[in-house]
């Protein structure tokens, strides 16, 4: 009841954010469930059955560490003075959050089994004609403890996600630098485009596997070049516009480099895509694709959110100490281009070489 209290009284910015994990959710359900769909209505067809069900499994990842980012953010969850004498401790917190990631998540997952069900015409007649009938097998029962489980891994996964990466940490001892995974991030890069060239001419199954080692490893690189971006930044006489700039990289490059990963490796397979099918996607593709690309955006601007809070302090200290806003904005703006400089040809060059084996 606590967490469904710190729901309905929290900024409606908030809201809408918790709003669009609901969506996704959604999102991910109705795929989980058109998987199904075809599994019982080509029950001979076991293997493109298990593929399209693979496949969801895209969307939904990007669904949960949208879902993480969320809770992240969510000002009710966050630790302050005081809340600890009323029981609210980091711990019980931590708890919320996941609860409040998992009601969201559920009313995603319900308004998807509506929906699906009315698209069948299980509800009040087949819509829009029947054009959907064949594809979500209407006029076959759907077995309803299947479609319920499938419903029930994106709130179980996103609650646990957000519970783990929420959870009360004690400091660690020594702080290892975010340049420290950049030679990891690579090999696992090269690894991944080794196993989509090798199983370019297979199943989807391989190339799925290394286009998730690929995202993997551009996850694990993000860091590590972020802030090679800021010391890039504040090298030969730096001004104080640059050193702050490179110096705010350099403290965010884990909070913000991974997400930043994670979008190049989704912008890589859109190149890779779109030169291999040059668009020419069904409908449920292009929700999948919709869903990966709005999560992981999304994702990274909640990061960069996080950011901005965590310097709170810091921005407020050199507005009193004088500096012109237009100072912040000009750092800001310099983050953001270097950024852009080098995770844009990353992101080309990556997707260029994962075309080139799924052409032939």
């Amino acid at each position: 009841m606590l967490a469904l209290r710190l729901v309905r009284g929290t900024h409606p910015v908030v809201q809408l954010r918790r709003l669009l994990v609901a969506t996704a959710s959604a999102g991910v359900g109705f795929l989980l469930l058109c998987a199904l769909g075809y599994a019982v209505g080509h029950p001979r067809d076991s293997s493109d059955a298990v593929l399209r069900l693979l496949w969801c499994a895209l969307p939904l990842a990007a669904t949960v560490q949208f879902a993480v980012a969320v809770a992240r953010t969510d000002p009710s969850t966050r630790p302050r003075p005081g809340l600890s004498a009323i029981g609210l401790g980091p711990g019980r917190l931590t708890a919320i959050a996941a609860t409040s990631t998992a009601v969201a998540c559920t009313l995603g997952s319900s308004v998807a089994l509506l929906f699906y069900l009315h698209l069948r015409g299980d509800l009040t007649g087949l819509p829009f004609d029947g054009a959907a009938a064949e594809l979500l097998a209407a006029g076959r029962p759907i077995p309803l403890a299947a479609a319920l489980t499938l419903l029930a891994i994106v709130p179980v996964t996103a609650a646990t996600a957000a519970g783990l990466a929420l959870r009360p940490r004690k400091p660690a001892a020594t702080d290892p630098s975010p340049t420290a995974g950049l030679p990891w991030g690579v090999a696992l890069l090269a690894v991944g485009l080794a196993v989509e060239t090798y199983a370019a001419r297979g199943d989807g199954g391989g190339v799925l596997a290394g286009w998730a080692l690929t995202a993997v490893g551009l996850a694990m690189v993000g860091p590590g070049l972020t802030h090679g971006c800021g010391r890039l930044l504040q090298m030969v006489r730096p001004g104080a516009v640059r050193l702050l700039a490179g110096r705010v990289l350099m403290d965010e490059s884990r909070r913000i480099g991974r997400p930043l990963g994670v979008v190049c490796a989704v912008g890589s397979g859109a190149v890779a895509g779109d030169a291999v099918n040059g668009g020419s996607l069904g409908p449920l593709t292009w929700l999948g694709t919709a869903l990966v690309v709005g999560c992981t955006t999304a994702t990274l601007l909640s990061a960069a959110l996080e950011s901005k809070q965590a310097r709170t302090h810091t921005t407020e200290a050199l507005l009193r100490l004088g500096a012109p806003p237009t100072v912040l904005r000009t750092t800001a703006l310099l983050r953001a281009g270097i950024l852009l400089a080098v995770f844009v040809p990353l992101t080309w060059a990556v997707g260029a070489l994962a075309a080139v084996p799924l052409r032939g």
